[in-house]
This record gives C-alpha cells, structure tokens and sequence, in this order.
C-alpha cells in the first residue's frame, strides 16, 4: 500500500500537467458550468428543505396538528427539485457536447498540421479511440464529475451543519470512516488509471483491426479468411473484455467495502434514534430527520470516494490526448518566391527510417519546366525522395530548396506545399461525388474548371456516361468505378490546382498504354507547363522527360534516357 501510494506521489508532476491541460479547456465552459452547478446546489437545498418539511409533517400527524399546508409546501419543493434536475441534465449534454468537440476539433488538428512521420507512427485506429473514447471519458468528467464533486462537497457540507445542529455525535460520527474511505481510493485509483490505460489501449486494437478487416475485405474474401478474421475479432474481444472486467471488478470490491463501511453509521443513527424514542427524548419526526441527514452526509461521502478513481481514469485518457497534443508541428514558412515557374534543388540529403539509410549525402537538381523521370526498383526510396521533396519527411543532413526562373531562392517547409500538386500511389479518393472530390485540390473551381481537367485526365469521356456525370457519387475509395479510373479522377484533382510543380507518383500505373500515352499529352499541353517529376515502372513513359534519374546505392544518379 505504501509503495502504491510513493508511485502516486512520484507522478504528482504529470497529475498536475493532466489537470492544468483539462482547466486550460474548461476555462470557457465555466460560465454554463457555473450555472448547471447553482442549480444542482439549488436542487441540494430543496432535498434539504424537503427532509426538514418531513419532520414537521410526521409531528404534526403524531400530535395531531394540520398537516396540509406543510405536503402542499413539500409537493412545490419536489416539483420544483424535478423541474431542476430535467433543466441541469439539458445544460449537462449541451455542455458536454460542446466540449467533446471543442477537444476533438483541436486534437484533429493537431493531427493534421503535426509532422506527417510522427503521425504515422500511430494506428488510426488507436488515433481514433483517442479522438472518440478518450476525448467523450474527458468531456463527461469535466461536465459531469467535476460538477458533481463541487456538489457533493456543498451537499455534505449543508447536511452535516443541519445534522450537527440537532444532534452533534451522530454529525461527527457519521464522518469517522470518510478518511477510510479516501485513503483506499486513492491507492485503488493509481491501479485504476493503469487499468483504464490497457482498456483504452484493447479498444485501440479492437477498433483498428476492424478499421483494416474492412478496408481490405476483398483481401479477406480473397484468401478465404473469413473465419480467421471472425476468430481474431473474438480474440480482440477477449482481450478487452478481461481488461474491462478487471477494472470493474477492482472497482467495485472498493465501493462495496466502502458503502458496507458507510452503512455502520445508518445502524448507529437508527439505534441512537430508537433509544432516543424510547427514552422519550426524540419524536419520531425527529428520528425521521436523523435517518434522513445521515444519509445525505453518508451518500456524498460514498461519492466522493467513488469519484476519486473516476478522476484518475479522466486524467489517463487526458494523458493520451496530450500525447497527441505533444507531437511536433510541421514547420511552415512565409512564402517568399513567385511561383509562375518552380525548380527544386537537393543538396547532400541523407534521410533513413531508424538506422537504415535510404538516402546518402544524395543531390539533384530539378529546372523550372523540366520533365524528369526517377526509375528504379521497388522499395530503392522513389517514394521516400518525394516525401521529403513534399516535405511529408525532414532530412537528417542537407537540404532542400525551391526556387525561380528569377533566381529567387526559398527552403523547402511545409509551406511549400501551396505550390505543389501531387498524385500519390494507388486509389486515393473520399467517398462522395466526383465533383467534390476533384475540388479537393481546388474549393472554388467551377463547373467548366471540372470538365477542362476531366478532359486532360482522360477522364471526361466516361464521367459523363455516370447517371449523374461530374455529381454520381462513388464509395469510399472509389467504389463504384474502376482503378484505372479513380487514378484519372485523382490526376483531374492534381491538375484542377494549376500548380507549378507536378509530383507524378506511379499515377498511371492503373492505366493501359493508349490511356496513358493521352493522359501523359494532356499534362503536356498545360499552359504554363509545370515541372514535373514521374515515378514509374514503365520504359515507355521516359520518351515524354526530359532527363530519367535513377536511385542507386543511395545515390540519385543519371539514367540512360
């Protein structure tokens, strides 16, 4: 127990992190925070008033005294509590909506604008549980637990007075166990926050194997793993499930320990009523009161307990959503350079993922308006050159820099980007219609925009035999159309931005030779002609470059073209 309670002592600086991170965005809820809690203390009071109204009616009814003006009063006392507890649960979805989203908003984001290689380091999957479970265990804890606990302590604070005043002994015996109570929790809850990690981390795995199962059905139904698939998922649940049962089983022995504990003081209360009604000292109301307020100083005690390890649970999930937060940016640069014509120059880049070089003190020169072709075989670094061009990957040495037919001269970052048009490999489209997803590289093109870029794509020709033609909708990765035609439609996308710079990443792998040889003369017929850089398998696409390179012993090298 010591030693739980010294690791909970070591962690108190990332305690403090965690909390100081949730204030910074609660900070502006606390207004309708503020108002759901005066009308939950509101609502505390009424409860209060209503055990004291209680008493009188059952004295007034032993000693035969009226006692319709005093259920009236309780009847109005009870509607009223209701009508604030509806409004208060109202305010408390609003407030934890707004807020889940704020988070979601912001950790997206984060996600977006964040150095691409650190990203891609984690699942989607799990980036989803952390965008989803996590940020919702942080939303409810802030507009429900926290609340809650300002209530509880208002609560307890308000009963205890009233009991205190009518009798003393049972106000502070009814407290004798709330240090029990507070000690255990917080050792419990060190476990729990582990335990809430490995739940959040099983879902992670849950979720991310059927994010990929569902992705790569065909891949599935291919290979006839239909049963493996429905076994894994089994095994996944297995897993989560033994996590989950371990957290609640722990979670609930403590609150079952602590309420049998608690329930010692209703036994005293009760039996120090009884004698007091034998001994003639206490009226039953009275008694009814005692009972009454010993429950409502034991129930916040019992909940504020219970609340400690549900404290501890937010903080771990806000720990995974600050480990998102913590990644670093991408750096981005003020444009400096006119972009009617873009070169680009790779001075002695050395890049590789871990401790496996990819790139070796390797340069290139690109010209405004040239043609280039990189070939080489897979898994050689084609695709790593280009992302570090797109700057998606930074170098370890060297560097890379665009510039003008001016001479002007501007270091590649994140920014560069605004210039740049790109097609990546294989099917890259969202689900929606063709048109949207054209504008994607371009908002506000028009409708003849559209059609100009479909016609250079060699896609015209069959979007406008689609039901709906530019407006049919396709699936998620194009479903509904075929690959060689989703790789049209992702070069219209490219194409749509008018950039200077062409990046050209096996675009037409999916395409046939006669498609192709069109497409590649529509790119040539932009008017200004972008610089371009094809990454390609295929011989016969290096007749229309201007130079072909190759990637060899980590070196970028001239090829025979």
């Amino acid at each position: 127990m010591f030693h739980k309670l010294k690791i909970f002592y070591h962690d108190r600086e990332n305690q403090k992190k965690y909390a100081t991170w949730l204030f910074s965005y609660t900070k502006p809820y606390l207004r309708s925070l503020s108002l759901m809690l005066a009308f939950q203390i509101t609502a505390s009071l009424l409860s209060l008033g209503m055990s004291l109204i209680s008493k009188t009616i059952i004295d007034c009814a032993t000693s035969g005294k009226t006692i319709s003006y005093a259920i009236l009063l309780f009847i109005v006392l009870l509607i009223l509590s209701q009508a604030i507890t509806i409004l208060t649960s109202l305010i408390s979805i609003v407030i934890s909506e707004k807020f889940s989203f704020g988070i979601r908003k912001n950790v997206y984001e984060k996600i977006l604008r964040s150095d691409w290689l650190s990203v891609s380091k984690y699942h989607t999957g799990d980036l989803m549980t952390r965008l989803t479970s996590d940020t919702d265990a942080v939303a409810t804890g802030i507009s429900g637990t926290i609340p809650s606990i300002l209530l509880l302590i208002v609560q307890l604070g308000s009963s205890f007075i009233t009991l205190y005043i009518f009798e003393p002994f049972l106000a502070i015996s009814s407290l004798i166990l709330a240090p029990i109570a507070f000690f255990s929790s917080t050792i419990l809850g060190q476990k729990l926050k582990r335990l809430q990690v490995k739940v959040q981390e099983s879902e992670a795995q849950y979720r991310s194997f059927i994010q990929e199962s569902l992705s790569n059905l065909m891949v599935i139904k291919s290979f006839c793993n239909e049963n493996y698939a429905v076994s894994r998922l089994n095994t996944l649940r297995t897993e989560r499930l033994h996590w989950i049962l371990k957290k609640n089983r722990m979670s609930l022995a403590t609150s079952s320990t602590i309420n049998v504990g608690f329930q010692f003081a209703y036994i005293l209360a009760f039996t120090w009523g009884a004698l007091g009604i034998a001994n003639g000292r206490i009226t039953y109301g009275t008694m009814s009161l005692f009972l009454s307020l010993v429950g409502q100083v034991q129930a916040p005690l019992i909940s504020l307990a219970q609340t400690i390890p549900r404290i501890i649970s937010i903080l771990a999930s806000a720990g995974r959503i600050m480990e998102i937060q913590n990644l670093p940016s991408e750096k981005y640069a003020k444009q400096t350079i006119e972009t009617t014509s873009i070169g680009a120059k790779l001075e002695h880049i050395s890049f590789g993922y871990h401790s496996h070089l990819v790139l070796d003190n390797a340069s290139l020169e690109i010209k405004p308006g040239e043609t280039i072709a990189i070939v080489g075989e897979s898994g050689i670094g084609k695709t790593t050159l280009i992302r570090l061009i797109l700057c998606l990957l930074n170098s370890s040495s060297g560097q890379i820099s665009f510039y003008n037919d001016q001479g002007q001269m501007e270091a590649a970052n994140a920014g560069s980007r605004s210039f740049i048009s790109y097609v990546p490999q294989g099917n890259t489209l969202f689900s929606g219609t063709i048109a949207e997803n054209i504008r994607m590289g371009k908002y506000d093109a028009t409708e003849s925009e559209l059609i100009s870029v479909l016609k250079a794509s060699n896609a015209y020709a069959f979007v406008e035999q689609l039901p709906n033609g530019i407006y049919t909708e396709i699936g998620e990765k194009g479903h509904g159309i075929s690959e060689g035609q989703a790789q049209r439609i992702a070069i219209a996308r490219a194409l749509i931005r008018n950039a200077p710079f062409l990046i050209l990443d096996e675009a037409t792998a999916s395409l046939d030779a006669q498609t192709e040889l069109q497409v590649l003369n529509g790119i040539r017929s932009l008017h200004p002609k972008p610089t371009c850089i094809l990454i390609t398998h295929r011989l016969s696409v290096l007749k229309y470059c201007d130079r072909e390179l190759r990637i060899e012993d980590k070196k970028i090298k001239a090829g025979s073209l």
